[in-house]
């Protein structure tokens, strides 16, 4: 059974940095792969995504400039550098998959999903 599983997640204090992981049991290399979150009462976001050939990466606006998204596929997981960390970054955070190479902006293309892992930024 295809599987992702997200790690790194932690309470850090603003301004902090972490760094996510996201391991697949399954060859990465084709896909596209994608981090979102999910705040307490809002809805699941796209933060970020990267294209299977790494060449394409994109950011929301929320976060470009402090994460950065990159990926080892000798490893089969995905990373996502998380610097500068205000306490509006707090959330879960889940890196899903779909069928593509190219990252999508449709959440519903995203069919694979890990469990999540917290972060939360507080002083």
């Amino acid at each position: 059974q295809d599987q992702l599983v997200e790690s790194g997640g932690d309470t850090v204090q603003p301004g902090g940095s972490l760094r996510l992981s996201c391991a697949a049991s399954f060859t990465l290399g084709l896909y596209a792969i994608g981090w979102f979150r999910q705040a307490p009462g809002k809805v699941r976001e796209k933060v970020s995504c990267i294209s299977s050939n790494a060449l394409i990466t994109n950011y929301s606006d929320s976060v470009k400039g402090r994460f950065t998204i990159s990926r080892d596929d000798y490893k089969n997981t995905v990373y996502l550098q998380m610097n500068s960390l205000k306490p509006e970054d707090t959330a879960v955070y889940y890196c899903a998959t779909g069928t593509a190479a190219r990252c999508s902006s449709d959440i519903d293309e995203y069919d694979l999903w890990g469990q999540r892992t917290q972060v939360t930024v507080s002083s």
